[in-house]
């Protein structure tokens, strides 16, 4: 029989899965304690109709990750850094404007839009400046390729010598070593997740990576020239690129037991290497918390509302 396929991102202290019904967030608290988030999936039934279509259920996948996903960081990021003793300020604190009207998951949208066109083009412009240098229509979408490519890279990298960012990519580094660790069948303990890698083919990194092959190969199938008509080609094929992407990622994964075929994916491996850390043991522990707890949730099939652990333990749910 073959096992469910879960999902996960790290947040700041912490680690979310996802599972077909649930979505679970475990955070390791100031006083070292853990704590949970769960938060329901709304099933909507056109976008489930559309999720099952290829090309545009990659778009969807993407919506709905960066809205759910959004409300998971907005939870940690609220309580990471606050003593539990000191819970009742979190409730008394404001909540911005901004929140109120358009909701936290809508602000994850906008940012993953607002990023993904930002890295869309600005690699145009840089591109076009070479233009003298290389005035070809492929030279011009390789050197735009390669300016894309570079930009992520440097991004990622940088952000990588911040304290705070460093012990996210570690937190992903324990959400794949967990996930391995399960698809393997060995029991979640410590030393077995340790002992996992901290690679996987599903991957959002990776994601991001045949985000630019994808485009570059699209890219050949319209002008360069003029400007103006380069750039609204981008903007338009931005949910093609991104469709297609996804496609390619799910065929990465189907075939990473292949001989040869499991080669396609090691491009996307590889840049894990830059947003995945080694984790520590505490790290691995909130991480199997959190699986574990997505589990028990999934399992029970119970229908709530977003709450944390506390509330779970006046229901038994988390029991």
């Amino acid at each position: 029989m073959t096992k469910p396929a879960y999902g996960g991102q790290a947040v700041i202290e912490g680690v979310m899965f996802g599972g077909k019904r649930h979505s679970v967030t475990a955070i390791r608290r100031k006083d070292h304690s853990i704590e949970y988030y769960c938060l329901p999936r709304k099933a909507i039934p056109s976008l489930q109709k559309l999720k099952k279509i290829p090309f545009l259920r990659g778009m969807i996948a993407i919506i709905e990750s960066s809205a759910n996903g959004a409300k998971h960081l907005n939870f940690a990021s609220e309580r990471y850094d606050v003593d539990p003793k000191d819970d009742e300020k979190l409730k008394e604190e404001p909540v911005s404007k901004a929140a109120m009207f358009l909701g936290v998951a809508v602000i994850g949208v906008l940012s993953f839009l607002f990023a993904k066109f930002a890295i869309t083009l600005i690699p145009v412009f840089l591109a076009e400046l070479t233009r003298p240098i290389f005035p070809g229509t492929m030279a011009q979408i390789l050197v735009e390729g390669a300016f894309k490519l570079f930009l992520i890279l440097l991004y990622i990298y940088a952000i990588s010598f911040t304290p705070l960012i460093k012990r996210v990519f570690q937190y992903h580094g324990a959400e794949h070593k967990v996930i391995n660790t399960y698809e393997n069948g060995l029991e979640l303990t410590v030393k077995n997740v340790q002992s996992q890698s901290r690679l996987h083919y599903r991957c959002g990194s990776s994601f991001i990576l045949f985000t630019v092959v994808v485009g570059v190969l699209i890219y050949t199938l319209v002008p360069t020239d003029p400007l103006w008509l380069r750039v609204v080609d981008r903007i338009l094929l931005i949910p093609v690129v991104l469709g297609v992407s996804f496609e390619v990622l799910q065929l990465t994964n189907k075939v990473r037991n292949i001989p040869v075929l499991k080669y396609f994916g090691y491009p996307g491996l590889w840049l894990q290497l830059l947003t995945t850390k080694e984790p520590d043991a505490e790290q691995i522990e909130v991480a199997i918390a959190s699986f574990h707890q997505l589990l028990k949730v999934e399992a029970a099939g119970s229908e709530t509302n977003a709450i944390s652990n506390k509330e779970f333990e006046l229901s038994g749910a988390w029991e």
